[in-house]
């Protein structure tokens, strides 16, 4: 029994890091109105917008209730090939996506991965200048979609 509850903290204790690569910060206004900023700011970077997916809308037509909760999935092809190229599997991370939420007390949150953490078990140079690139991207837009 002693061994069962030690490795279920072990395991626990390993989950723990995967939270660390996600960066957040608050945004003015309500989830439409930094999806909105996001938006804009994408596309003045001159990247696709691949997707937008309303968490909240699914959820409703399930018949269930969800805090307002949007995901934007978009990139830009001239960063994210050289990830691919170096390693094929870097295609389950890109392109690229940013989270706006509210909590549950209503304060609207955007969040993304940090892209170094995300490729890191990959064959992916961390020091390769697209990754920079792409780091430099998401702070960015997510700086503007929070309003800041």
């Amino acid at each position: 029994m002693f061994k069962t509850i030690l490795a279920a903290g072990a395991v626990a204790t390993l989950a723990i890091p995967a939270f660390a690569d996600i960066e957040r910060s608050k945004a003015h206004g309500n989830v439409g109105e930094a999806m909105a900023r996001l938006e804009a700011a994408v596309k003045e970077a001159g990247a696709t917008i691949f997707a937008k997916v309303d968490h909240a809308a699914g959820a409703r037509e399930a018949g269930m209730t969800l805090a307002d909760s949007q995901l934007l999935i978009f990139g830009n092809p001239a960063l994210g090939t050289p990830a691919m190229q170096a390693d094929a599997l870097a295609g389950l991370y890109l392109p690229l996506k940013v989270l706006v939420y509210a909590d549950a007390e209503g304060q609207t949150w955007v969040a993304y991965e940090e892209v170094e953490e995300t490729l890191d078990n990959l064959d992916v140079d961390d020091d390769a200048e697209y990754v920079g690139k792409m780091e430099d991207a998401l702070e960015k837009l997510a700086a503007a979609a929070a309003g800041e």
